[in-house]
């Protein structure tokens, strides 16, 4: 009874934050209609460009979801996804190598990081922040190997891939009274399609409540016999194959490879989860907050590239404010559940 009493107060928790995320992007989103209806805020397509431009990174933010559940943490998905892209551009344009092998490459890439990181993590109980530390100065390291200069993807069959458009029934109409269907390309359906799987494999599958279990108290999942280590290593393997696939989405929006690529993508997909309710302290997350708070990065990036005198930097520090507010939402609630024990 207890444990189903404790369950409902988290989840009770969990969706006062998910409503405060999609209020908050609701508010940012319809404002922006308004504010900059004269320069187009308000078609379709700008709205599905947030999912355009940031289907990459909502495909590594559900895999930092899926660590973060557990306690953990992967700081190192922001330099696999500039190594993935790299090595896509270096073995298609530079190997010759086949499109789908090369593909398959960079998909092993990311699980290869995830491998090593969940066992250095979950068997030789190593901080996670440690080690997905060293796993990005790694993969940057790497990056850097293979080129220190930009290679553009030009494989015909990538580019078609990347340059592929999947037309709505709806849309808008120009200046000249012609009507323009609003598109999508493949990353999105790909990234939606991720979402949806890591939504009910946390709700509805056993793995799913294991690790809402590890994360809400290790020691209670200890003691109700889960294995623990095992659970935290197939997360962390996981997320690796996100990070992967991420990076490969990514590669699709830029069709090129360089050193600096995806700089700060780990921040931005950490910051994307702990806004879309996800609790740093474990225990507490879902793949549809995760969606909401990449929606309100991209609302905020939007906003300042519409407006157009403002700085890039002015995301980051929106992004911050952000971020601590809902940080200390969290505690308030956290500490609520304590006095209400």
């Amino acid at each position: 009874m207890k444990a189903n009493g404790m369950q409902k107060k988290k989840m009770t928790g969990n969706g006062f934050l998910l409503l405060i995320t999609i209020a908050l992007f609701a508010v940012m989103y319809i404002a922006g209609m308004i504010i900059f209806a004269d320069k187009g805020f308000a078609k379709p397509q700008m709205f599905l460009n947030l999912f355009v431009s940031n289907a990459g990174l909502l495909v590594i933010a559900c895999g930092l979801t899926i660590v973060m559940i557990t306690g953990g943490i992967d700081i190192s998905v922001g330099s696999v996804t500039a190594l993935v892209c790299m090595v896509l551009a270096d073995l298609m344009e530079n190997k010759g190598v086949n499109t789908y092998v090369a593909v398959l490459v960079a998909l092993l890439i990311g699980v290869a990081f995830g491998i090593v990181q969940g066992f250095l993590v979950a068997y030789l109980d190593i901080q996670p922040f440690i080690v997905t530390l060293a796993g990005m100065f790694f993969g940057r390291g790497m990056t850097a190997i293979i080129s220190t200069d930009m290679i553009s993807i030009k494989n015909e069959l990538f580019l078609k891939w990347a340059n592929y458009r999947f037309y709505m029934p709806f849309g808008s109409t120009n200046k000249k009274g012609k009507f323009i269907p609003a598109y999508i390309p493949p990353t999105v359906v790909i990234a939606l399609i991720v979402v949806i799987i890591i939504a009910v494999l946390l709700k509805y599958r056993k793995f799913g409540r294991k690790l809402y279990a590890i994360g809400g108290n290790r020691q209670s999942a200890l003691m109700m016999g889960l294995n623990v280590k095992k659970t935290m290593f197939q997360a962390y393997i996981l997320d690796g194959f996100l990070a992967g696939l991420g990076g490969f989405l990514f590669c699709l929006n830029s069709c090129a490879g360089f050193v600096e690529q995806a700089k700060g993508l780990e921040m931005d997909a950490i910051s994307s989860a702990v806004i879309g309710g996800t609790l740093l302290s474990g225990g507490v997350g879902t793949p549809i907050g995760t969606l909401f708070g990449v929606l309100i990065k991209g609302t905020i990036s939007s906003l300042i590239t519409t407006q157009g005198t403002l700085s890039s930097w002015w995301v980051r520090i929106i992004l911050s404010v952000l971020l601590c507010f809902f940080i200390v939402i969290q505690s308030v609630i956290a500490s609520m559940k304590k006095k209400s024990k």
